[in-house]
C-alpha cells in the first residue's frame, strides 16, 4: 500500500491518508454501485482531501492528492476539451476522479475520457446510482481527522520514548533496536568511513543487509542533512551535534513505495539526535571522570593529597584501593614526536573499534596531544576489556599511568597479560618494520675473542619483527596506598629506559632493562653526568661545532656492531674507507684506542648514560 504519511503504533506503520481503493469500499461510495473505468494503476493513490467541481477549469484551484466528485454538467462537450480537462487534473497530481452518471452520462463517461484517463494513471470512476456528494465527503475526511489524530498521538509516542532512551543514555544497538521496531524496517549506524556500529535488521536476514556494505554505503548520496535516495531506496540523515558529525543513520524504505511517510523522517531524526546526545553525555562524563582520575593519580606521585583522601575519591569512582595489592603501570610511545614512528591508530569507532580514535600522525600543533589523548583512551578501554580496576590518567606529555588496583598479590602477572594483551587488540599499532640489522655481537674486533665486553643494547637480530610502537612497562606490586608512588615511579624510569631495548616485551618490568635501566635510575646523579662528559664530550664538542659530520652517529654504529667495522659502515650507510677515516678521527678527538675492549666497554656505557641523562 501507498502511504503518503504514517503513524506509529504498536511496532506497525499504519496509513495517514486512505488511498483511492479504501475510498472505494466506503459505505457511501459503495451504496452509489462504483464501477473502475480506467486508472487501476493509480488506485493506491492517497486521497488528501474530497473536492466537488462542476466547472472544467477547477486544476487551477487544486494543490494534488484531491479526489474530485462531479456530475459532468460542466464539463467540455467535444473530445479535446475533455482530453485537456483529464491532462489538467493528471497534471495537478489529484488522486482520482468519480462522476455522477445520470445528469450529463447516462450509460457511460465518453470513450475519450477514460482513454485519457487510463494514459495518464488517473483513476476515473463511475458512480451508477445518485449518491449524496455530501456523504462521500464526511465519511472521507472523518477518516482523515481521525488518522491525523492518531498521528498526533502517534508523533507524542515517539517523543517520549526517545526521550526516555536519551534520559536513560541507552547504548546505540539499543536505540536502533527500538527505532526498527517503531519503524518496521531494517536501520543501520555508521561512521563517517561506512563501517557499520550497530544496526537492526527488523526481522530481515542481518547478512544480506549487510553484505558489501562500505561498497553499497559509498553509492547512497542523498542531498542534505536528512533525504530520501529513491535509487537505493534508504532514508538517510546525519548524526552528529555541536557542528561534528560522525556518522549516519540509515532507514531502508522499498523505492517500490516511492516516498517515505513524515512520521518516518520524523522518527530516523528523533533517532540520530538521542544518538547524538548520548555520544555527548557519554564523553563529557567520561572526560570528568578521566580528570578526577589525573587528580588523584598526581596527588599520589606528588604527595599533593592526603593519602585517605584519594583512598575515599576513588573508592567514590569505583575504584577501591584498601587492601589491595597495588602496581602501577606507565605506556608511552618509543618515539616522542608525534609523526615518528608511533605507527597508525585504527579510525573510530569501525564496528569492532571502539573509543573513535583519530589520525594524529599528521604534523601540526594538535597532533601531540591528540595522540595523547588516543593512547590515554586506548589504556582505559584495555583497563576495561582485561576486567581490572585502576586509575588511569596521562602523566604528563608523553605518558599514561595506570594504578592496578588487585584483590591478590599471586593475580600480579595475569593481570598485567590480560592488560598488555588488551591494549594491543585496541591499538594495533605495531610499528613498520625496520631495516633488519646483523646479530649483535661482543663489542671486539673481528679477529679477537669474544667474551670480555657487553652486546649491543639496541641491535636487533635479523628478521625479527617489528617492535610495537608503544611500551608497557609497570613497576614492583605494593601492598599499601602509600607505597603506590613507588610503584609508579619504577614504572615510568622502566618505560624511559625500555624505549631503545630491541625486544618486544608484552610488559617491562625493572629486571628487563639491565644496563640501561640502572644509568636511567641514575641519571640524576652528577657523577655519572661527570662520567659521560669525561668520556664523550670532546666528541660532542666537535659535533657542536661540525654538524654535518656528527661522529657520535659513527661511533654509536661502530659499538653497536660488536666493534665489526664492516657491519658498522653498512649501519652508518658510509663506504668502508670513510667509515674507516672517521673512526680514525674519532680516535683522535678522544684520545683513544678504538681496538681496545676495555676502552670501548667505557665508551658504550657513556652513550647509553647519554642516552639516559637526554631521554625527558
Amino acid at each position: 500500500m501507498w502511504l503518503s504519511a504514517t503513524v506509529v503504533t504498536q511496532g506497525s506503520v499504519s496509513p495517514v491518508f486512505p488511498t483511492v481503493r479504501e475510498v472505494l469500499d466506503l459505505v457511501p461510495v459503495r451504496n452509489g454501485a462504483p464501477r473502475l473505468v480506467a486508472g487501476t494503476a493509480g488506485l493506491d493513490r492517497p486521497v488528501r482531501w474530497v473536492h466537488i467541481a462542476e466547472v472544467p477549469d477547477i486544476a487551477t484551484l487544486l494543490g494534488g492528492g484531491e479526489l474530485v466528485l462531479t456530475t459532468g454538467i460542466g464539463l467540455p462537450g467535444d473530445d479535446a476539451g475533455l482530453r485537456e480537462f483529464i491532462g489538467a487534473l493528471a497534471d495537478v497530481g489529484v488522486s482520482g476522479l468519480v462522476v455522477e452518471l445520470g445528469r450529463r452520462y447516462v450509460s457511460g463517461v465518453p470513450r475519450v475520457m477514460a482513454a485519457a484517463a487510463e494514459r495518464r494513471g488517473l483513476p476515473l470512476i463511475e458512480l451508477r446510482r445518485g449518491t449524496p456528494f455530501v456523504r462521500i465527503t464526511e465519511a472521507v475526511h472523518a477518516l482523515i481527522v481521525d488518522a491525523q489524530l492518531t498521528e498526533l498521538r502517534a508523533t507524542e509516542e515517539i517523543h517520549q520514548r526517545f526521550t526516555e532512551l536519551s534520559v536513560e543514555g541507552a547504548e546505540p544497538a539499543e536505540v536502533l533496536r527500538q527505532a526498527a521496531e517503531l519503524a518496521g524496517c531494517p536501520m543501520v549506524l555508521e561512521n563517517l568511513s561506512r563501517q557499520v556500529l550497530a544496526y537492526d535488521p527488523a526481522g530481515e536476514n542481518a547478512e544480506l543487509l549487510l553484505d558489501g556494505w562500505e561498497r553499497h554505503s559509498r553509492q547512497i548520496r542523498p542531498p542534505g542533512r536528512t533525504a530520501y535516495d529513491p535509487d537505493s531506496g534508504w532514508l538517510v540523515t546525519t548524526v552528529g551535534a555541536r557542528g561534528q558529525d560522525w556518522g549516519r543513520l540509515l532507514l531502508r524504505w522499498p523505492a517500490t513505495e516511492s516516498t517515505p511517510p513524515t512520521r518516518l523522517t520524523i522518527l530516523i531524526e528523533r533517532a540520530a539526535s538521542t544518538l547524538a546526545l548520548g555520544r555527548l553525555i557519554r564523553r563529557d562524563a567520561e572526560g570528568l571522570e578521566r580528570q578526577i582520575h589525573r587528580t588523584l593519580l598526581t596527588a599520589l606521585i606528588d604527595h599533593s593529597r592526603p593519602v585517605d583522601e584519594v583512598a575515599l575519591r576513588a573508592k567514590a569512582l569505583g575504584v577501591v584501593l584498601d587492601r589491595r595489592h597495588l602496581v602501577g603501570v606507565v605506556v608511552r610511545h618509543r618515539a616522542d614526536e608525534p609523526a615518528g614512528d608511533a605507527g597508525t591508530p585504527d579510525d573510530e569507532p569501525a564496528p569492532a573499534r571502539r573509543g573513535g580514535h583519530r589520525d594524529t600522525d599528521a604534523e601540526g600543533p594538535e597532533a601531540g596531544p591528540a595522540r595523547l589523548r588516543d593512547l590515554a583512551e586506548a589504556v582505559s578501554q584495555a583497563v576495561r576489556d582485561a576486567k581490572l580496576t585502576a586509575l588511569t590518567s596521562p602523566l604528563d606529555d608523553q605518558a599514561v599511568g595506570a594504578l592496578l588496583a588487585l584483590p591478590d598479590p599471586a593475580a600480579e602477572e595475569k593481570a598485567l597479560s590480560a592488560f598488555a594483551a588488551a591494549l594491543r587488540r585496541v591499538r594495533l599499532d605495531a610499528a613498520p618494520a625496520a631495516p633488519a640489522a646483523r646479530p649483535a655481537r661482543p663489542l671486539e674486533a673481528p679477529d679477537r675473542p669474544a667474551g670480555r665486553a657487553v652486546a649491543s643494547a639496541s641491535a636487533r637480530p635479523v628478521d625479527a619483527p617489528p617492535r610495537a610502537a608503544i611500551v608497557v612497562a609497570a613497576g614492583s606490586g605494593v601492598g599499601s596506598l602509600r607505597e603506590a608512588r613507588r610503584s609508579l615511579i619504577e614504572a615510568r624510569q622502566v618505560a624511559e629506559a625500555a624505549r631503545r631495548d630491541p625486544r618486544d616485551l608484552p610488559c617491562y618490568r625493572l629486571p628487563h632493562v639491565g644496563l640501561a635501566g640502572l644509568l636511567h635510575l641514575l641519571r640524576d646523579e652528577p657523577r655519572l653526568q661527570t662520567f659521560v662528559e669525561r668520556e664523550l664530550g670532546p666528541l660532542l664538542a666537535y659535533d657542536a661545532q661540525h654538524p654535518r659530520e656528527q661522529l657520535l652517529g659513527t661511533l654509536r654504529a661502530y659499538l653497536e656492531q660488536g666493534r665489526n667495522k664492516s657491519a658498522g659502515a653498512a649501519a652508518a650507510h658510509l663506504s668502508r674507507p670513510a667509515f674507516y677515516e672517521r673512526l680514525a678521527r674519532i680516535g683522535r678527538i678522544l684520545d683513544a684506542d678504538l681496538d681496545s675492549v676495555d676502552r670501548c666497554l667505557s665508551l658504550h656505557v657513556a652513550l647509553l648514560a647519554l642516552d639516559a641523562v637526554r631521554t625527558p
